[in-house]
């Protein structure tokens, strides 16, 4: 383990020697003095892991010390040493901050062991703010991509409603992140060093999910072989993320409900009440209040987890971030498959940001991914995206044409957006499979070599952009 740089404050100076004979053979960094005045502007003069400090000292009480160490550096940590050793002076030390305590007069063995006990728990503490430090990169909003007004105007008020214990509900269509924002609402939170627990509420029949929420008890069941806790119990200090709500039984909904109105449950098949201090994230793709008033989803319970909502707009409507997340997810890709692509062509972005998404971000991810795989070229262009996307329709053009030129003028738009698109990949597709032989690719698909290259120079297609 790391080793500490240790100060000592004792009177007796064969205390002090004693003390940093056994801990520098250990390879600690010690100092000590005999006076608590001394020491303690030592203290405020460096900064030290460990204060092994004296309680009876004539020029110092032990207890202002130790009020002064832990004022001036609370990770410092103490270990008070007194030969006037009683509970009630170990635990005014303990409550005062002290970390632990040494009875005089203490063996090498008992020094060592309390040192090596603040060694793993300052192991433990580092180790932990290491992984919120993680938790809060890897979830910060940087990480999220999105800068369209309504996304940052989500990001506004995560900030605000992450520190509180408020329920927040987040409602958008399938594969909108609701789980992305549902772990940023916990990494920006107080309770970012405890547990996260997802689930998802759609995909387990209702006498499972109860058991999976709180817990059963050995025989509460058949297969109920031992007792389990539940999510409820396992999440009691940290956060629990409750997927597509609108899918509970209202059996289940009224059990839920009691839980957020009094933090208290029962695991299946027993009689005794538990604690749970959870908060709830909740999340849906349905409409709650027509769910209420077709008596399908609970009102009561509608209230109480809509207390802060959320809205998730659909990739569609903030088609602004599309290129960033296509980006993005090459780049993911990219790694993972331990290619280089280095981009999209223009046509190929275009199409990407005209799609609808019905999947959203998620469908999104899962195309880039199958572009990455089966791409063998620098950049991915309109023919791995025919492969693997429908052709968007025009679905934009809102207006019946009123007037037969109008009529004309949306039928060439419509060519020119879709058909335009198909024709130049046709062609790509073409050349590529003749190795750029203008003549072998005309002849393989069935045309005329003055037709096929009078369609390239329309489409700007040269040999040497292949």
């Amino acid at each position: 383990m790391e080793p500490l740089h240790i100060l000592i404050i004792d009177d007796e100076p064969v205390v002090c020697d004693g003390c940093r004979l056994v801990l520098t053979d250990q390879g600690h960094t010690v100092d000590s003095y005999t006076a608590g005045t001394e020491g303690l502007e030592a203290f405020y003069a460096r900064p030290y892991d460990l204060v092994l400090l004296d309680l009876k000292m004539p020029d110092a009480e032990g207890m202002e010390i130790l009020a002064a160490c832990q004022a001036h550096n609370p990770n410092a940590y103490v270990i008070v040493m007194t030969g006037y050793s009683t509970v009630k002076t170990a635990v005014q030390a303990m409550k005062a901050g002290a970390f632990d305590f040494l009875s005089k007069p203490f063996g090498d063995e008992e020094l060592t062991i309390t040192v090596q006990r603040v060694q793993e728990n300052r192991k433990l503490v580092q180790e932990n703010q290491s992984l919120r430090q993680q938790l809060l990169e890897r979830f910060h909003f940087e990480n999220i991509i999105g800068e369209n007004p309504r996304i940052l105007k989500i990001f506004e008020k995560i900030k605000k409603v992450a520190p509180t214990d408020s329920t927040v509900l987040l409602d958008g269509e399938s594969g909108t992140g609701k789980e992305l924002f549902a772990r940023a609402i916990h990494a920006h939170s107080q309770r970012a060093a405890s547990q996260f627990m997802p689930i998802d509420c759609s995909t387990l029949a209702p006498g499972i999910l109860e058991s999976e929420l709180f817990g059963h008890v050995r025989g509460a069941f058949s297969g109920a072989v031992a007792d389990k806790p539940g999510i409820f119990e396992v999440a009691s200090e940290g956060t629990l993320f409750m997927d597509e709500v609108a899918s509970l039984s209202l059996e289940t909904q009224g059990k839920l409900l009691r839980v957020m109105e009094s933090g208290e449950f029962k695991r299946v098949g027993s009689n005794r009440v538990q604690q749970t201090r959870a908060r709830i994230i909740a999340a849906t793709n349905r409409d709650l209040q027509a769910m209420v008033a077709d008596g399908r989803f609970r009102e009561d319970l509608y209230y109480r987890i809509n207390v802060f909502p959320i809205f998730l707009p659909p990739l569609r409507e903030r088609r602004d971030d599309i290129p960033r997340l296509a980006d993005h997810f090459l780049r993911l890709f990219n790694k993972k498959a331990s290619k280089r692509i280095d981009g999209f062509t223009d046509e190929a972005m275009e199409m990407l940001v005209r799609q609808e998404w019905p999947g959203n971000v998620r469908q999104l991810k899962n195309v880039i991914e199958r572009l990455v795989i089966m791409s063998d070229r620098r950049f991915l262009d309109i023919v791995y995206l025919l492969d693997n996307l429908q052709v968007p329709r025009s679905g934009d053009h809102e207006a019946v044409p009123e007037t037969l030129a109008d009529l004309k003028a949306l039928k060439q738009q419509i060519m020119t957006e879709s058909f335009g698109q198909i024709e130049k990949a046709f062609l790509i597709k073409a050349l590529r499979a003749a190795d750029g032989n203008i003549s072998q690719a005309a002849t393989e698909v069935g045309m005329q070599r003055p037709n096929f290259h009078a369609l390239m120079k329309k489409h700007g297609i040269t040999r040497e952009a292949l």
